[in-house]
């Protein structure tokens, strides 16, 4: 069959590709028109390249345009920048999506949960707009704050500044509001903390209320970040999208995360006007990698996000009917769900029922 489709995957560390193999199982059965081109990133990448992230994997990525990620770890003070950070801003994907949805025969506290999470993926306090205390750079913008505005920071403080801009929050706005029509959903919950930030939360709440004026059928609403946090706990149900700066969405999106049964159910899109990498919310588990357990359901929904982004409407509901299919019954699933399935053995079952 010739090749409708070209897509980067990008297996990762850890579990990545277990989990990765597994969702290109599935995928190769829900639409066997991709042509997989795979390329480094991460450990492996370091090993071989010199590089976690090489300069081959993103222009692999700009050739095709789409790629799916398993996990990678940065390893913590290394010296190297997350290459997650590193992706998002060097392919300018600044739209997280991140859906978070109650499947069935997974038991939670709440009842049906269907709500999207879409957080600006390049600004904020993830910017990497840093100084370490003590460093010559930390000294002369202290030196630079006191003489602008009088501020005072302690010398022995390390600093990280909150970028947030009209235009970067005017595209986000202008994202959300397109996929909440394009996926018939009704509301958008714009979450801040505008009292206490206004140069910063304030300007993402000014302008996307400035923005969100004659947006058809989707509603528009804000909340204080903390009343937000406090209501999705106790009511998860009266949301529909959450619409959030960079560091609250990923806080919150974990939270949603385990409103549904935990980061292995969770699927991610990071999308830009040209380019989008699919990934699972959950991190690479190298306690567990090569041992043939980890769940592969939310790499194989990034997957179903991804085909859905490639027209593939058909087989993305395909692949999510499958999903919903094998988790409703008890005898396949991995141990983190109460079973002792393997994770081959969950991505056979859900291709099996694709294909019947």
């Amino acid at each position: 069959m010739t090749a409708r489709h070209r897509v980067t995957l990008i297996p990762g560390d850890g579990i990545g590709p277990e989990v990765s193999a597994a969702a290109r199982l599935v995928l190769d059965t829900a639409v066997p028109a991709i042509q997989w081109v795979e390329r480094m990133a991460g450990s492996a990448a370091l090993a071989e390249h010199g590089d976690l992230l090489p300069e081959e994997t993103l222009e692999a990525i700009r050739t095709s345009r789409v790629a799916i990620k398993g996990p990678i770890t940065t390893p913590v003070g290394s010296g190297f920048r997350s290459i997650n950070v590193a992706l998002r801003q060097g392919l300018d994907l600044f739209a997280a999506v991140r859906p978070a949805r109650s499947l069935p025969g997974v038991p939670t506290r709440h009842g049906a949960v269907d709500l999207v999470v879409i957080r600006e993926n390049t600004e904020d306090l993830y910017q990497g707009v840093e100084f370490a205390a003590g460093s010559p750079q930390a000294d002369a913008f202290r030196e630079e704050l006191r003489r602008l505005a009088s501020f005072e920071i302690r010398r022995d403080a390390g600093v990280t500044v909150k970028p947030i801009s009209v235009a970067g929050t005017k595209r986000i706005v202008r994202f959300a509001f397109e996929y909440a029509k394009a996926n018939r959903r009704a509301r958008i919950t714009l979450g801040h903390k505008a009292g206490i930030m206004p140069t910063s939360d304030g300007l993402f709440l000014r302008t996307a209320t400035e923005e969100q004026i004659d947006r058809g059928d989707v509603s528009f609403e804000d909340m204080q970040i903390d009343h937000l946090t406090a209501r999705l706990v106790r009511e998860p149900g009266r949301f529909d999208v959450l619409l959030l700066p960079n560091l609250y969405g990923d806080i919150l999106s974990d939270l949603c995360a385990g409103l549904v049964g935990g980061l292995g159910l969770i699927p991610g899109a990071n999308i830009g006007w040209e380019y989008a990498v699919f990934e699972p919310v959950h991190g690479s588990a190298p306690d567990i990698a090569g041992r043939g357990v980890a769940n592969p359901i939310a790499m194989i929904l990034s997957g179903a996000m991804m085909l859905r982004h490639l027209g593939e409407k058909v087989g993305a509901s395909a692949v999510e009917a499958a999903v919903d299919a094998v988790l409703s019954g008890s005898e396949v699933r991995t141990p983190d769900l109460g079973g002792t399935s393997a994770t081959m053995e969950v991505a056979e079952a859900i291709a099996d029922a694709i294909a019947s």
